[in-house]
């Protein structure tokens, strides 16, 4: 497996395209696919918010879906670091606390 590790953040994750495309990449080992349950809930309720016709369990079972195909991707243990930090837009606060745990350890 390689050293390389991306964090996918919920723009990225939404358009359903786009996630379906990283989620591919994600499973071929080029590099290490990471993103938080924050990042889940985020595009969760960016779909839910355009798209009166989709369902939050399907939502969810896309998460969950997405939390068991690709090996070691949901990062935890990070939320500790939040209120240390000092961004322009607070809602950013978890990906950059992201960066600062074990993300990227081998």
């Amino acid at each position: 497996m390689t050293n390389f590790a991306v964090l996918y953040d919920a723009c990225v994750l939404y358009p359903a395209p786009l996630r379906d495309l990283l989620m591919h990449l994600a499973l071929t080992d080029l590099y290490r696919a990471k993103w938080t349950n924050e990042i889940h809930e985020e595009w969760i309720t960016s779909v839910l918010s355009d798209r009166n016709d989709l369902d939050r369990k399907f939502l969810d079972r896309t998460r969950e879906q997405m939390n068991t195909s690709v090996r070691d991707c949901l990062v935890e243990s990070y939320h500790y670091l939040m209120p240390t930090l000092t961004l322009p837009d607070a809602n950013d606060h978890h990906v950059l606390s992201v960066f600062s745990t074990d993300f990227w350890q081998i």
